[in-house]
């Protein structure tokens, strides 16, 4: 296949009826791994980046180049998306490298000045064929650099308005899901999530989807999500590789290093797996 706009990938999942997983990479092994799922799978795959993690990445764009270059060398369809993008430059910076995706989060900002700050990088990408998710509400948790107390759920009626005027091809919507871990059991408003599905008629995006239940997931996806983002799940499946991988032999398995990213592959690659089963997009590739 090739690499695909969030667009084409999204809509097909909404006429579908399933969920792709947009899974971070901030490594090449989370990256190689991740494709090497999805193409046992069958499954479409969104691989993203959040800005946060950019601005730590000394060598961005030799990153990109190898990301791009595994992507369109794929046997599924693959998104490369910019996740929670929030300057002009970092955009910039990732549709020169090849993203066929970007997100803006204007989110904490007044409402009309989220409509504004979207709608400027829908402009600006939808100019050069690329796709735009917006957010509106504010989810909770943290992730990189966004830290949010406090969790202020999407107004249907809002979010109606805001898709109108700023013409983006995702939006993401808080209903009790929170990004890193969660606080006690997730509980999703899936009346609110319903009510906003069938007023937008938009693929809607599910930040925060380590900790969701596998039964919330398959719910929430039949009432119009269509991406669910993932990726603390992931770093603990890579975690527990370190922490085994300490314990089986100290000593020896100190200087195996190649045992040890063998680890953090299997445990993630399982872990992506998985979720692909639940979002309903295994066997969904085209």
């Amino acid at each position: 296949m090739s690499i695909v706009t969030l667009k084409d990938a999204l809509n097909r999942a909404k006429d579908g009826k399933y969920g792709i997983g947009a899974f971070n990479v901030s490594s090449f092994t989370f990256l190689e791994t991740i494709i090497k799922a999805a193409e046992d799978k069958k499954s479409p795959v969104i691989t993203q980046i959040a800005e946060g993690h950019v601005v730590d990445m000394p060598n961005f764009e030799s990153f990109c180049k190898a990301a791009v270059d595994m992507a369109s060398k794929a046997s599924v369809p693959v998104v490369l998306h910019l996740d929670h993008g929030l300057t002009l430059n970092t955009v910039v910076r990732c549709i020169q490298n090849g993203f066929s995706s970007i997100m803006i989060d204007a989110s904490a900002y007044p409402y009309e000045e989220n409509i504004r700050r979207t709608k400027e990088i829908v402009n600006i990408c939808h100019s050069v064929r690329i796709s735009v998710e917006g957010e509106l509400g504010t989810i909770g948790g943290s992730e990189a650099n966004i830290v949010k107390e406090e969790d202020a759920f999407t107004n249907p009626d809002e979010a109606l308005d805001f898709v109108k005027k700023t013409e983006i091809d995702a939006l993401a919507i808080s209903i009790g899901n929170v990004h890193g871990n969660y606080k006690g059991e997730p509980k999703l408003d899936f009346e609110r999530l319903e009510t906003i599905s069938k007023l937008t008629n938009l693929p809607l995006v599910l930040h925060g989807g380590s900790g969701i239940y596998d039964d919330d997931f398959r719910k929430a996806v039949s009432l119009g999500i269509c991406k669910i983002n993932f990726y603390t799940g992931n770093c603990k499946s890579a975690g527990k590789a370190v922490m085994d991988f300490v314990k089986e032999d100290p000593e020896k398995n100190g200087t195996d290093l190649m045992k040890l990213i063998k680890g953090i592959r299997n445990n993630v690659y399982e872990t992506v797996c998985h979720n692909m089963d639940v979002f309903g997009s295994s066997n969904k590739a085209w």
